[in-house]
């Protein structure tokens, strides 16, 4: 008889919790935590409240997935598929995700803090009450995106596109980096943090709508950017 000590140790070792599945197949709650899931073809996959921190999905298709929930932070989405999947209050915290799609998204309520997200796409994305403070949001297109209480604060958008965007309410830009940022068209007159500097180095038109204080500049910076 295994002293109490040994029968521990060996329902530890055995017990399927205590380490990540990597072999399993995707449902919702599964831990593949740190597992290499790189290249694979996975849409309408159910993960649903996964644990998938850190593991690499770079050039994976998980278009149409069911994310929501989910726990993605420092995950590797480099050129990954995520269209049209659903990842309300999903964490995406300090991802890296160059280039990646996430077009028609449903994240409300999902956090990108601190993610990499250069060249990255949000066209049409739904992303109602979603983080991106301090994220690297570089070019990244988020062109019809819905953005009602998004926030910005710190984030680097530089060269973003956010013409096009519906929201209602405020938008927090505080201390965002806006070095060519599209604003055309856009009713910013409620948003909070917004400073002078960050408008005359943005991209605005005629349409532009400001809060009380700032002014247009007398020349926006990228009339012909695109």
């Amino acid at each position: 008889m295994l002293p109490a000590a040994g029968l521990a140790l060996c329902l530890a070792t055995t017990s399927p919790a205590l380490a990540a599945s990597c072999g399993s197949t995707p449902e919702p709650g599964l831990d593949w935590s740190e597992c290499t899931k790189k290249n694979l073809m996975l849409p309408s996959s159910e993960l649903e409240g996964a644990n998938l921190s850190g593991t690499d999905f770079s050039l994976t298709d998980l278009s149409g997935s069911n994310l929501a929930s989910a726990n993605l932070e420092k995950a590797n989405l480099v050129r990954a598929w995520l269209a049209g999947a659903k990842a309300e209050k999903a964490n995406f915290a300090r991802i890296e995700a160059y280039r990646s799609s996430f077009a028609k998204i449903t994240a409300n309520g999902a956090s990108f803090a601190g993610a990499e997200l250069q060249r990255a796409d949000f066209s049409g994305a739904d992303l109602t009450g979603a983080n991106f403070e301090k994220a690297e949001a570089g070019r990244v297109l988020f062109k019809g995106a819905t953005l009602t209480g998004a926030r910005f604060a710190l984030a680097n958008l530089s060269r973003a596109n956010l013409s096009g965007v519906t929201f209602e309410g405020p938008l927090d830009f505080d201390q965002a980096f806006m070095f060519l940022t599209h604003i055309e068209g856009l009713d910013l007159s409620a948003a909070k943090g917004l400073q002078q500097g960050q408008i005359d180095l943005a991209c605005g038109d005629k349409d532009t709508k400001l809060p009380d204080g700032l002014t247009i500049p007398t020349g926006w910076p990228c009339a012909s950017e695109k």
